[in-house]
């Protein structure tokens, strides 16, 4: 069979914001295809770039560098063929479910009787039937993103971007609507030509994709490029889906570097600055004392998600978590604690602080924040302060995450204190003895 032509291309795409002085990259030279008649899957980690790239497909926004091109042209402002459904239900309270529909065309100048028309043939598609008249107060969490696919499709856009579209909703409620979307797509219901799903859980990608762009972040970029060939419907627990699970776990969770690569830089040096994962230390410790339990002390990633009921994204925070602090080596997709690992897991309370406040004076961003407050007197400094400085390294928003995550660890493991009321971060006293390591 023949292929057929792109729907959607992006060449050699970057997207960059801020000034020459605090520039932060967050997609770098992505290529991406989009053909009719697929199914694709945008996945990874949370800072990715995954939403970044729906609003470039979009037109919400121009790439700094490269080029979106629908159906071979330049995109040039807002796309006309495309639309997104975002996570939120993003409803208009004080209109019924038909008018919520209806205003999608009424901003394209469609006349009353024919939206009104096309409004009630959509909800009765999507199973709505009988709900015109409700108000989405009145509705579940699902009826009311079925609101939201239909108010999508009522403008027909010939691709459908979805922007983690399950993720707002109850388990239940997700994994009914993931089957009745499966089922309006094969039969050709929906008048759309292509899907592009933006998710950062594998199982969604595999269970819904044709194919699955898995990115990785630190700028945002792809990392593979995968076709799922099970057919429709897919069965969870079948060995070639949970083959195809445990691959891409294995291409999100990556490999363990040597420790300058896994380290990176801190702030005023040059390098990149490694992001800390936003993991509860509790849940690092559950999840190692886990790992602890089992033979070689080592664990198939993918297992442990089903085992401790973790989504992917929360479950490779944890993983990287690990990693970064030398607890455990991550290795075609499987995790192994290191010694260190299993002396952490098999420690008391009191130990673990010790073992912890030595594995972050090696992290750069806490060597940085410890040498400067060391050479204060007093040994504080303003929040705002560290967060300004760690945007030479993040987003603004990003570098306020990551001063938080550092506070948090920095709290447990006694090296540092926080006072929230002044907004002030100090040297905890005899927290952090002696030089940090080089």
């Amino acid at each position: 069979m023949a292929e057929k032509s792109p729907l959607l291309e992006l060449a050699h795409v970057t997207q960059a914001y801020g000034t020459r002085d605090r520039r932060f990259t967050a997609v770098r030279d992505v290529n991406l295809t989009v053909r009719e008649g697929e199914f694709v899957a945008l996945l990874g980690p949370s800072g990715c770039g995954k939403s970044t790239l729906l609003r470039l497909i979009a037109g919400l926004q121009q790439p700094t560098e490269g080029g979106v091109l629908y159906r071979g042209t330049a995109l040039s402002g807002v796309n006309p063929r495309a639309t997104i459904v975002f996570q939120t239900f993003a409803l208009f309270p004080w209109l019924t479910v038909q008018e919520n529909v209806e205003v999608a065309l009424k901003a394209r100048s469609v006349p009353p009787k024919l939206r009104t028309a096309r409004a009630l043939d959509l909800l009765d598609r999507v199973g709505l039937d009988g709900f015109e008249t409700a108000y989405p107060r009145e509705l579940s969490g699902g009826m009311r993103q079925k609101v939201g696919f239909a108010r999508a499709m009522a403008v027909e856009p010939e691709l459908l971007c979805l922007d983690e579209p399950f993720s707002a909703l109850d388990v239940l409620s997700a994994e009914a609507l993931r089957g009745e979307l499966l089922e309006l797509w094969a039969k050709g219901v929906i008048p759309t030509r292509a899907i592009l799903m933006v998710t950062h859980s594998i199982e969604e990608a595999v269970f819904m994709a044709d194919r699955i762009v898995v990115m990785d972040k630190g700028p945002g970029r792809v990392a593979a490029d995968l076709p799922v060939q099970l057919p429709q419907p897919r069965q969870r627990k079948a060995p070639a889906f949970l083959a195809v699970v445990d691959r891409v776990y294995a291409i999100l969770a990556g490999q363990t570097q040597p420790e300058y690569l896994e380290l990176g830089s801190a702030p005023g040096e040059p390098g990149l600055t490694r992001r800390l994962p936003p993991i509860t230390i509790n849940g690092l410790a559950g999840l190692l004392e886990r790992v602890d339990e089992l033979a070689n002390n080592r664990a198939d990633i993918y297992r442990l998600a089903a085992e401790l009921t973790l989504d992917s994204d929360h479950l490779l925070h944890l993983t990287e978590a690990a990693e970064l602090l030398g607890f455990a080596t991550i290795a075609q997709g499987d995790m192994t604690l290191t010694p260190l690992g299993e002396t952490f897991a098999e420690a008391s309370i009191l130990a673990r602080k010790e073992i912890f406040a030595t594995r972050l004076r090696r992290l750069p961003i806490f060597k940085w924040l410890l040498d400067t407050l060391r050479a204060l007197d007093p040994s504080e400094l303003e929040w705002e302060e560290v967060r300004a400085a760690l945007e030479e390294k993040f987003h603004p928003e990003e570098a306020g995450r990551q001063l938080d995550i550092v506070i948090d660890w920095g709290r447990y493991s006694e090296l540092l204190a926080y006072d929230d009321a002044n907004g002030r971060i100090y040297l905890e006293p005899g927290g952090a003895p002696g030089p940090t390591p080089a």
